[in-house]
């Protein structure tokens, strides 16, 4: 999941680089690294670390040239180093980013030492910068040698590849990770993500599956997985300008978390008429896709997973459907069940998430009725190769802890519920009182905000904390899920859920005055269940956090501290519950100083298995 700059202009191209990088740096920030063709000479600055690293080194030693290529890492092989960073080089000639892995590396790397060529870094990298050399001693171009050289190549790559000796031109290959065209007036550009663009263009193509790309200044020639000459649509980006820009706060996961009314009130707009959800919310011929569907499987991977999780427990509960939840790494690689009249739901926010795709292009294989995506990124590859398509609308989410996505993958999968429940005997009164609810979540999450300062209070009990415990029941378990990720991804503190009943069942030997514990407790069928749990935590010593609707008769003590959260109906209580769990964890890790919007290990969206 790095992220690619690349650039083919007349003036110096070094500071559109670094600033594309600056905003794919979600993508990973253990080194950085840019190469520039100039008057025939091949230039590179490289560092460890975060972009800043390599824009300072830049400032004082600067780069001129108007093609070159940029990469900031995530690193899969060999450790963060500047040895190891990107770009790569060939004999000086030739330079090579890449995203993605090779998984026959070790078999070309042995090949290639063969031949002479002696590796300088432990990535998997590397051995595509050779083998484009190695093939240019008998091809005619630098793209018949990028052609010959992915054909070699197991795994995953979205890859760009420059020659000092052809100065004007660069070639991009896309296998699994995906790569855009940026088109610019006697100018063209390419990238992981059109955000790292848009301060030069904001007309796009994007590369599908196999693709193989000519860039130079006037002209991009795209040719497809055989190698036939092929058309992708461009397309006028919709995305904001200054998208990338944290504006008045300090941080992008707390921006996010605070755009979440209107996130909703977008992914809402145009898509409920008459107190119905309209089926065209899921695209053009859905109605026709939804009708006859008796089971759904749900593949996800992270906070997208915990979204499916809740899901679940509605399509079962309310639109009298089948279905089952799964990871999508473990789901690929079983052989499982297919039920009739089955509709494959995949959720992910970016829309090239590996082990997601790979799974749903095995589920379309195996034969189910339909595929739908619930998918943030328009022209991504699960956007494009699934049946139907439920566009989130949540902006850009540069933060790597997910948060807006999160919630309106949420709201996206109530609407799909009552889309599929009135084919499968939802009242219309039902209908209507969750198309209401889903009407009055911008204004309710607005209320849930309001919480900020009484939590960034409570967070301050957490800073001394190594370990944590969620609790949630029902719909909210999955929602306990999602608090306890939240507090790993960014805090740093081991923290678990559990539905509420398993404490008894092995975690309540956790429980001690330093393990405190976080429930989730709306106003519903499940509430007294959930005082006899907290009621076994107390007894024990454990410290209590309980987030409670204000009509459920909680009340603070010396051992629990209870957290008002305001009124809500049963269909938008997990997601409302969701709000001050985000505040949580951020709060914690500026308590804590971690690096909120990048942490550490982790990047945003995960184009390797």
């Amino acid at each position: 999941m790095c992220g690619i700059v690349g650039a083919v202009a007349q003036r110096d191209v070094a500071e559109i680089l670094v600033e594309g990088l600056r905003r794919l740096e979600y993508r990973g920030y253990d080194s950085a690294g840019v190469a520039v063709i100039h008057q025939g000479e091949l230039s590179r600055t490289r560092r460890v670390g975060k972009v800043q690293e390599l824009s300072s080194a830049l400032d004082a030693a600067p780069l001129s040239g108007g093609t070159g290529i940029a990469h900031t890492r995530w690193a899969t092989h060999g450790e963060p180093s500047e040895r190891n960073a990107h770009p790569h080089l060939s004999e000086g000639d030739i330079a090579v980013v890449h995203n993605g892995i090779i998984e026959n590396h070790s078999k070309l790397r042995e090949m290639l030492k063969g031949l002479g060529y002696v590796f300088s870094s432990d990535t998997d990298t590397e051995v595509i910068c050779h083998l484009v050399h190695h093939e240019l001693k008998t091809a005619a171009t630098l793209l018949v040698a990028v052609q010959a050289t992915v054909k070699q190549l197991e795994g995953a790559y979205g890859t760009v590849v420059i020659d000092r000796r052809d100065s004007e031109r660069m070639v991009v290959a896309r296998s699994g990770s995906p790569l855009v065209i940026g088109y610019g007036l006697g100018e063209n550009f390419v990238a992981s993500d059109q955000l790292a663009l848009l301060p030069v263009t904001r007309s796009f193509a994007f590369l599908e599956e196999g693709d193989v790309a000519e860039i130079t200044r006037r002209e991009v020639n795209i040719f497809d997985i055989n190698g036939n000459a092929v058309e992708r649509e461009m397309k006028e980006s919709e995305v904001t300008h200054d998208a990338g820009d944290k504006g008045e706060y300090r941080h992008y996961m707390l921006k996010e978390i605070y755009e979440q009314p209107t996130a909703i009130a977008h992914t809402l707009e145009g898509r409920i008429a008459g107190g119905k959800v309209l089926d065209s919310a899921f695209g053009e011929n859905a109605a026709e896709f939804l009708k006859d569907i008796k089971h759904v499987q749900i593949i996800a991977c992270g906070t997208s997973y915990h979204a499916g999780m809740a899901a679940r427990y509605w399509l079962e509960d309310w639109a009298g459907v089948s279905c089952n939840v799964e990871i999508a790494s473990e789901f690929r690689y079983r052989k499982s069940h297919l039920f009739p009249n089955s509709l494959l739901v995949t959720i992910s926010q970016s829309g090239e998430t590996a082990d997601t795709l790979a799974a749903m292009r095995l589920a379309k294989e195996m034969g189910y009725k339909a595929t739908l995506t619930i998918c943030n990124s328009a022209g991504s590859s699960l956007v494009r190769e699934s049946d139907m398509a439920y566009m989130m609308k949540a902006g850009v989410e540069i933060g790597v802890a997910s948060t807006k996505a999160f919630t309106v993958q949420l709201a996206g999968l109530l609407m799909l519920t009552t889309a599929i429940g009135r084919h499968n005997g939802m009242s219309s009164e039902m209908e209507a009182a969750i198309t209401q609810s889903l009407l009055s979540m911008p204004a309710k999450v607005e209320q849930a905000l309001g919480l900020n300062d009484a939590i960034a209070e409570l967070a301050e009990d957490f800073a001394d904390k190594q370990h944590a415990l969620f609790l949630g029941r029902g719909d909210q378990y999955p929602i306990a899920m999602e608090g306890a990720l939240k507090l790993k991804e960014i805090s740093y503190i081991h923290a678990e859920a559990y539905a509420s009943g398993e404490l008894k069942h092995g975690p309540l030997a956790l429980i001690d005055a330093d393990m405190p514990v976080i429930v989730v407790a709306p106003n519903n069928e499940l509430l007294e269940k959930l005082k006899s749990n907290v009621e076994e935590v107390r007894a024990r010593g454990g410290l209590m956090y309980v987030f409670a609707d204000v009509d459920a008769e909680f009340e603070s003590d010396d051992t629990m501290k209870v957290i008002q959260v305001p009124h809500c109906d049963a269909f938008m209580a997990p997601l409302i519950y969701t709000i001050p769990l985000q505040l949580l964890s951020y709060h914690v890790a500026l308590i804590k100083g971690t690096d909120v919007d990048q942490p550490r290990n982790l990047a945003k969206s995960v184009t390797v298995e």
